[in-house]
């Protein structure tokens, strides 16, 4: 006998907010997982013609330019990007339609000509936006259009990094540093595995690395992972320093957007002919394969850090 739920009841207001959310993620999973693909294979387009011509670095002035009249012809001048999406869960700030064309169009423009810049956040940006527009055609309210922001999040980022599980905490956890929406656990965790099984099937393979060895469990390796992850803190909160003040001093000495753009163009193709290599152009991977092959220099990372503040700055 199959038993029979009052709506009103505690266990069928559960299995309807369940059976709602398993319809809503899995519609957002597949749109973010979609659109992510594309979005991927994209990049990987871009980044192969810019290691095959090199006069693609040249042309960085110019896509920069493109860009500040892209956001400008959609009137989001004051798009805060990355920030905007976080704030539209913690507060109660929309994220715009065009959004997500923008930083589409915008991040493959970069990796065309070697900016210096990954898909973390454009993820995020392209996921939160996705999924603020289907809540808004499903005519949700603030909360749950929150939950739909958040599992957008969960499958561009599944999408484009094959890590279902990682995207849907990291969705969850990025809104508040050591605090978990638990209410969109599962609605999260649905759209990211979703998202990640679209892009596997469409061919988009995620990066991985193959560990050969691991080393014995004993103090000194447990000291040094201690103090690895200190020291990657701190690294941390250096890069967060350096690219808020490359913001700042690109805005206070170049107040026209076309000119900052011109100038971060002109100094990252300087700086790339200066160290005669491209390893700290585009999202980095080809730097992170020699790191896992023990083949980079131990200022690597500074010049990395460079390149990308200018870049995002």
């Amino acid at each position: 006998m199959v038993p029979h739920y009052e709506a009103k009841t505690p266990i069928g207001v559960n299995l309807l907010y369940f059976f709602k959310w398993a319809v809503i993620s899995c519609t957002i999973g597949t749109v973010g997982g979609l659109i992510g693909t594309l979005f991927g294979q994209g990049i990987i387009v871009a980044a192969a013609f810019f290691q095959a011509h090199d006069w693609c670095l040249y042309l960085m002035p110019l896509a920069g330019i493109l860009i500040v009249f892209l956001y400008h012809a959609f009137h989001e001048e004051k798009n805060r990007g990355t920030n905007m999406v976080i704030d539209s869960i913690s507060s109660n700030e929309q994220i715009t339609f065009a959004t997500a064309p923008l930083i589409f169009m915008g991040t493959i423009l970069t990796h065309l000509t070697g900016g210096s810049a990954g898909r973390e956040g454009a993820a995020l940006q392209l996921g939160g936006s996705l999924g603020s527009m289907v809540g808004t055609l499903l005519k949700l309210d603030e909360k749950d259009k929150k939950i739909a922001v958040m599992c957008g999040m969960s499958a561009c980022f599944a999408a484009l990094f094959g890590t279902p599980i990682a995207a849907g905490v990291f969705a969850m956890e990025v809104i508040s540093i050591g605090v978990l929406y638990y209410a969109a656990l599962v609605p999260c965790l649905f759209s990211a595995f979703i998202g990640a099984g679209i892009s596997g099937k469409l061919g988009l393979t995620a990066e991985h690395f193959t560990i050969r060895s691991v080393p014995a469990f004993e103090l000194k390796s447990v000291l040094f992972i201690i103090f690895l992850g200190i020291l990657s803190a701190l690294v941390s909160v250096l890069f967060c320093i350096v690219l808020h003040q490359s913001e700042r001093l690109y805005r206070q000495y170049f107040k026209n957007p076309y000119v900052r753009m011109i100038v971060a163009g002109i100094a990252l193709i300087f700086l790339t002919e200066v160290m005669g290599t491209r390893d700290y152009n585009g999202g980095g991977i080809p730097l992170i394969e020699r790191c896992m092959e023990g083949q980079v220099r131990y200022w690597d990372f500074l010049l990395k850090m460079v390149f990308t503040a200018l870049t995002l700055g």
